[in-house]
């Protein structure tokens, strides 16, 4: 299409926008609704558009893509009703932790997906983890860790170690060593002996459960002691 034939049909979209608004089709109302922590500025910056501005000229499709370029953003849904509203809906990013790397840290989802860098004072209560390939890996461990809310509610921070297990960081400061395998039932051993002895209330420094089948402790003035646990079940006691 030439560049005037191109004028010309830009000119009659326009006047049959212009048209349409004349008839009462023209925006009034945009109603949002799952908008938690984006930015409305934002929100309706990349819409574009205006009270009066004519309904028909505005392309959902286009809006929704836009719209989905917003961090905090999942996903978006887009459309026009008629005869004068724009409906946006907003499923956002829900963050697990806080994702510390090369001196940075940042609010992550459970996909692993960066939200933002900034404004994060209010989530400090999410776990930190660190390593590089922390937020790919932590979306496995997490329920693991939610189904033992002894141990999860005094969770501070979970670090990958060589990019083959994890440590779990106390909220009291206790280094807690978890196996390369068998995490599930580490940990709930783990809960097993913090229900029944209290374990995490003990002068410790370090719980070692990297063996299968023998739990070490480090104590306080530094002294290594063995707690005798099964990974299979069973009670013992320091």
């Amino acid at each position: 299409m030439s560049g005037a034939a191109t004028r010309t049909a830009e000119w009659a979209e326009e006047k049959a926008y212009n048209l349409a608004a004349s008839q009462g089709f023209y925006v009034q109302d945009i109603l949002v609704e799952g908008r938690v922590h984006a930015s409305a500025d934002v929100l309706l910056a990349l819409l574009n558009t205006e009270r009066g501005d004519p309904i028909f000229a505005f392309d959902p499709q286009e809006a929704k893509d836009l719209i989905e370029r917003i961090s905090w953003v999942k996903e978006a849904h887009v459309e026009r009703r008629l005869p004068q509203t724009i409906y946006i809906g907003l499923i956002e990013r829900e963050p697990v932790a806080l994702w510390q790397n090369k001196q940075k840290v940042r609010l992550v989802d459970i996909d692993g997906v960066t939200i933002t860098d900034t404004d994060i004072a209010p989530f400090e209560g999410l776990p930190i983890i660190v390593g590089e390939t922390a937020p790919i890996i932590y979306p496995v461990l997490r329920p693991l860790l939610l189904a033992e809310p002894e141990i999860s509610e005094r969770l501070e921070a979970v670090i990958r170690v060589g990019d083959r297990r994890w440590d779990l960081r106390l909220k009291n400061g206790v280094t807690i060593k978890l196996p390369e395998e068998n995490e599930a039932m580490a940990l709930r051993n783990l809960a097993r002996m913090q229900s029944e002895d209290n374990i995490f209330g003990k002068d410790l420094t370090e719980i070692d459960m990297r063996v299968q089948g023998r739990i070490t402790v480090r104590t306080s003035p530094g002294a290594v002691q063995e707690y005798k646990a099964s990974f299979t079940g069973g009670r013992s006691n320091i």
